[in-house]
């Protein structure tokens, strides 16, 4: 089945393509020729996807093995994991008062904010990348699928297991796959706070409420939990000032050294889309790479 996913543009697909390039988790994820594939488990069924660019102002999407009933959940959340429906104009018309980002903003009109399939799937991938860089937290992931994903049988080359269910992942021993024991105690509480509250990863009324209930779980701290908000949970106000990406890309600008505290005032006046001003630093960062 395809159909197609009309968004607002401006949008930059190839930014968005190769963010989901870099961290694409080996046997779950493959980004090939433009195309973005996975396979996916919702509600006990299990099928997979495909993205594309389309020849206009929308993204293709070709489902297989999609019972009718899942079309609808299936369609929303790949449109929140693409960010299809923000509408970019007025959130960088607010940013581009900020000097610094007005000639990001101009060199790449249609930056918007990856988001992800899964809340536990999301919040796995933001606790393995705790201190570490992208490509060791993405091999790490790949172990995961690899020891605790189901294997699924699939025509499509590299994609061959699902993302581990939140009961397996909370009566596993992850430390056995090569990290700290204290980051594996980490990934099966959060596998047991979505079992123990399913609404965990759902946003709550405000950015504060949402990431509330993250905090109070053993090993995520703000950076965590603020990463979550923003591509789960679709804060766009959601910050990680810690992040070191982040801090990166604002000393490459200034041509000095600058710190988290620094990074948070620069922040205060893109509220509420600070999320959507560190996104551009983000890319700007992936460029400058």
């Amino acid at each position: 089945m395809k159909l197609r996913l009309d968004y607002q543009p401006p949008y930059d697909w190839p930014a968005m393509l190769g963010f989901f390039a870099t961290r694409a988790i080996s046997g779950l994820e493959t980004v090939n020729d433009g195309v973005y594939s996975r396979n996916f488990s919702l509600h006990g069924e299990h099928g997979r996807f495909s993205v594309s660019a389309g020849a206009g102002d929308w993204l293709e999407l070709t489902l297989f093995e999609v019972t009718p009933a899942l079309v609808p959940e299936v369609v929303a959340r790949v449109r929140r994991m693409f960010d299809l429906d923000v509408d970019l104009l007025p959130i960088h018309r607010h940013l581009a008062a900020d000097p610094l980002l007005a000639p990001l903003i101009a060199a790449r009109p249609g930056v918007k904010v990856p988001g992800a399939w899964d809340g536990l799937e999301l919040a796995i991938r933001a606790v393995l990348g705790q201190q570490i860089t992208v490509v060791a937290a993405i091999k790490l992931a790949g172990k995961v699928v690899e020891r605790y994903g189901a294997r699924v049988a699939s025509p499509a080359p590299g994609l061959s297991h699902l993302f581990p269910e939140a009961a397996v992942l909370a009566h596993a021993d992850l430390a056995t796959l090569g990290m700290p024991r204290s980051r594996g105690r980490t990934l099966s509480g959060v596998a047991q706070a979505l079992l123990d509250n399913p609404q965990i990863f759902e946003p709550g009324p405000n950015l504060r409420t949402s990431v509330t209930p993250l905090l109070a779980l053993w090993g995520v701290g703000e950076w965590t939990a603020q990463y979550i908000a923003l591509r789960q949970m679709r804060h766009a106000d959601a910050l990680p000032v810690a992040d070191v990406g982040l801090l990166n890309a604002l000393t490459a600008l200034e041509e000095r050294p600058v710190t988290a505290v620094e990074l948070l005032a620069r922040a205060e006046p893109w509220r509420p889309y600070r999320g959507y001003g560190a996104q551009l630093l983000w890319t700007f960062l992936s460029r400058a790479d």
